[in-house]
Formats: structure tokens, sequence, C-alpha cells
């Protein structure tokens, strides 16, 4: 049987999971999105612009397991470049797909709209093959093996893909065959046992293991799997900031989110350790406080598609498969462990200080809620944040770019609209991305948002020589108003704090809100009003220059 290469891309969407595809629509695209549309098992999602629809794809990926994204040529697709590339950073699989201008015009290099004056319709391509794992420019002769091919990247990579087709090639028959197959990496037999087995011995030859997980696990997929591993072995584990909440935070045997030397009591429990296994992890500044994870030497790691173990490096050992392998033939259980989350004192100044907001935020957390966090070092106390059970935490650590926040959020509600989302921004990110904030009302979503409104960029306060230079401060907004604008008369509540005592009373009201109506919350805080940890991250930092 043959389908059109526009319903063929549609039907390798679904069978990934993915029932949202976010977006734009433009001249070149409009064949796709005729495809997309007619299918009563995909939905098309417009946003306001094609930067926030890349982070609505990332957030969107970050729940569901894979997100997607169509732009037309040229302008969109660039427009959307910034949010790829962050997806390419952290390991989130969002697939771009972006139409372009029909297969004469492209082999006569005719100049239609969107292009420079000296045409080059593979000029955009290149520029995405640098933000994304690999890129295919579809064809006549190529469009059904590239689709295969690009999926079979997508899948087992979890990372960004980028596909172009002109739109005479999406109207195009090819053979609906295998539509539903992807060819899946395998480790290598033999290394994957010869490394299993070594990590084996050494963790039964041990009194004192400890174990990290970062965010590859949860790209992977892997939460079931490593619960077992703690279920069978008492292994006292913690994460990192980019892997917060790949594992209950209320099992016993959780020593706490790894942030260096801002979380002394985890260092405690290295320094006493007599092997230290990370599995998943990226050495990077803010995942780690500032290169201040580790003071020994790391023993075991488990990476992406390989295994260094004391200094050996195991390859072709695919992460998921050594964890599974790790299962079968782990049998030394430990001592069970009594950890307990510490709940954070308020300062219960009249004035709100940065210190205490996220402790405040806490009290609204209830078992299954997603917790969205912009990105920048107010993200840092996300790393001390007490989840409840089989809550789901996401952030943008590693790339970092602000704004980030608000469209994920969008993306990672249509990826789960059964749980209840909570999201923590600053007013300057805030501003970049806001207007996508009108399709929560859009699509009836109910959200609660926090809006931390300090004067300013608090990161470029901090890491600027004066921290009133003029370049740091932003034009303030009535963002509440704004709220009222972008509802368009639909009901939501919303609140301006200014005190410790209306911001706690404020959350006692949302909590009867919570999962009913949009919630919207500005907290006004001092501009200088960093929060301890920002001066302690910029500390360690400072220490790791020195050494380089």
């Amino acid at each position: 049987m043959e389908i059109k290469v526009a319903d063929y891309l549609v039907k390798k969407l679904k069978f990934l999971g993915i029932e949202n595809v976010f977006g734009l629509p433009g001249d070149y695209n409009f064949n796709i999105l005729d495809a997309i549309i007619k299918d009563d098992e995909l939905n098309w999602t417009n946003c306001t612009n094609e930067l926030n629809a890349s982070y609505a794809a990332d957030g969107y990926a970050r729940i569901k397991g894979y997100g997607a994204i169509v732009t037309t040529y040229g302008v969109g697709e660039l427009s959307a470049i910034n949010g790829i590339a962050g997806s390419m950073a952290e390991n989130v699989p969002v697939i771009h797909i972006v139409g372009t201008p029909k297969t004469s015009f492209i082999e006569k290099n005719v100049i239609v709209h969107h292009n420079f004056s000296d045409v080059n319709y593979h000029n955009f391509q290149n520029a995405y093959k640098n933000v994304v794992k690999t890129t295919a420019f579809l064809n006549f002769d190529n469009a059904k093996e590239e689709i295969d091919r690009i999926f079979d990247v997508f899948v087992n990579e979890k990372m960004p893909v980028y596909i172009a087709i002109p739109i005479d090639v999406t109207e195009h028959l090819i053979k609906e065959d295998d539509f539903d197959k992807i060819n899946y990496k395998k480790s290598e037999e033999l290394t994957l046992n010869e490394a299993a087995d070594k990590i084996v011995s050494l963790i039964e030859k041990s009194k004192n293991p400890v174990i990290f997980f970062d965010y590859l696990c949860k790209r992977y997929k892997l939460q079931n799997e490593i619960l077992n591993f703690i279920d069978k072995t008492n292994m006292k584990f913690g994460t990192f900031l980019m892997g917060k909440g790949v594992i209950d935070e209320l099992n016993s045997n959780f020593i706490g989110v790894n942030a260096g030397k801002l979380s002394p009591s985890v260092q405690e429990t290295i320094k006493a350790s007599d092997l230290i296994i990370t599995m998943g992890f990226l050495n990077v500044d803010l995942n780690t406080g500032g290169f201040s994870a580790f003071e020994k030497e790391i023993d075991i790691e488990i990476k992406k598609d390989e295994v260094i173990i004391q200094g050996k490096i195991y390859k072709n050992v695919l992460i998921q498969d050594i964890i599974s392998k790790l299962n079968e033939k782990i049998t030394k259980t430990f001592e069970k462990n009594n950890f307990k989350q510490t709940t954070k004192k308020i300062t219960g100044k009249e004035k709100i200080q940065t210190d205490d907001i996220l402790p405040i935020i806490e009290t609204l957390f209830d078992e299954n809620d997603v917790f969205t966090m912009e990105t920048g070092l107010v993200s840092l106390s996300g790393a001390f944040l007490n989840l409840k059970s089989k809550m789901e935490y996401i952030s943008q650590t590693l790339w970092g770019s602000i704004g980030w926040a608000t469209p994920a959020l969008f993306g990672a509600m249509l990826a789960d609209k059964k749980r209840n989302h909570i999201m923590f921004t600053g007013e300057g990110a805030h501003q970049l991305t806001v207007q996508e904030a009108a399709n929560f009302f859009e699509y009836d979503l109910h959200p609660v948002i926090f809006v931390l409104n300090n004067s300013g960029y608090t990161v470029e306060r901090v890491l600027s020589k004066d921290p009133n230079d003029k370049f740091n401060d932003i034009t303030n907004w009535n963002y509440i108003k704004l709220m009222q604008a972008f509802s368009d008369n639909k009901d939501f509540y919303s609140k301006k704090v200014l005190t410790t005592k209306d911001f706690i009373e404020t959350i006692n009201e949302i909590k009867t809100l919570k999962g009913k109506k949009l919630c919207y919350i500005e907290i006004i805080t001092d501009k200088n009003d960093f929060g301890t940890l920002c001066n302690k991250f910029i500390s360690n930092m400072k220490n790791f220059a020195s050494t380089l």
C-alpha cells in the first residue's frame, strides 16, 4: 500500500506517542499541517512564535518522551533554532519538520520569499547541522528511507533531529511498509556482561557505596529500572539538579541532590563512601554547584553508551542495557537507610526574602504534581525543594536560555493534562516569552504561575562588577493586567504579594483553587536580594577557575 509522504510522517509521529505538534503555519508547510489536522489522533497546536513553539515542544518531550515542531522555511526555522539548540544540549528528543519551496524552485535556484538574494536552499539545513543530531532534506527518491533513518536516530540518541520537506514532496506516494519499525541500537553483549560483572563485584565488595542518577536516566525513561535497583540493594542514592525527581525523593535511601559544596550533608555521605557511582551524569557548572560535586574520584561512570570502571572504558554498552543487566545480576542488599526530608525554616521577616520563596511554594506541593523551574541562578534553589511522591521536576540547566519556562510549561501541560502544574520564573525571563501564556486560556489549562519581580536580571546583577549597572534593569510591567489581556475575559486568580504573611495566606487560597483555575502570583522582593546560594555558587566558580 502507498501513502503520501506527509501522511507517512504523521504515522511515525503517532507511533512514538506524540499527540501534539507545535508550531506556526506558513505557506510552505500547509501540506504538512493538512496531514496533521485531518488525523483524529494528532493535534495541531498553534504557538505565538516559533521560538516559543520550540520551547513548548521541549517541555512536552520532557514529560511525554518525544516532541515535535513544524515551521516554515527560513524565517520560521531560524526563529526556532535557539530552542532546538537547547534540546540538543540537554538530550531532549524534539523533531523539527520544515516545509520548503517546491522542488523545481530548489533545482533552479529561484528566489522566492524567506530567502537570501544569493539563494542557497540548503543554507538553513546547514545551520541546523550544528544544533541537531542529524538532518535530512527530502526528495522524491529518498523520502521514505530518510524519514526512517531520521526516526532511528531520534529514538536511539534521544536528541533533536531535522527534516526539510519541499511542498510537492509531501504529496509524493511512498510505501507504507514498516512505518512502525525502529532499528534499535544494541550493546555489545560480551562487553555488557563483562562491565556488569565488574560493577556487581565492586558493589558486593563495598561496605558503603553511593550512586547518583542524572538527566539521561530521565531521557531514557529508566525510572522503573533504577527504582528496582535501589529497592533490591537499599543502596544510598542521590541525584543532580538535572536529574532531580528521577526517583521518589521520599524514598528512605535518598540522601539529597548533589549540588557540590552547596549540599554539605551529601558531601559528608560521599566522604564516608568507599564506592562512588554515577549514571547519566553531566559535569557542568550549574549541575554541580560550581564543579564541586566530588572531591574524590568517581569509581564507576555509567554514560550514554559506555561505562568507565576505575579508569577502564567499556564501549558499546548502552545505559538502558547496563541497568537491566545489573538488576539481573545484583544480589547484595545493604542495611536499609532512613534519610528524611528536612523542613526548611521561614525567616518570618515582614518583607519577602528570596531564600523564603521556594520553601513557601513547596507547601503547595501534592503528590504527582509537575514543577517547572525557570533557568538561571534562580534554579539553584530548586535542588533543595522537597518533592512529594511521584512529582516531576523540569528545568533547563545546561543551555540556560531565559524565557524557556513559560512556553515549556505550556508544552508540559499538554503532555499530561491530568496532573497539576506549577511554575516559578523571574520577570526578566518571563518578559521574553510571556505571550505564550495566552494559550493557557485558549486550551483551558490551569497552572499555578509564580513570577519573581526583583526589578531586573538577577543573574547579571550577581555576575557583573556593579549590580546596579543600568543594563541589569528592565522595564517594569503590570503583569496581572497583562494576564487580563491574554485571558480575553476568562476567569483566573491573581495576586501581587509583598510580605511573607500575604504570601503564605495566598498559598492557602491557592490550595483550594489548584487545578480549577489559572493562578498567577507576582512576588516582590528587593533587587539586591540574591539569596545565599547565588553567592556561594559564585565563590565555588571562582575557586574552580583559579585551578585552571
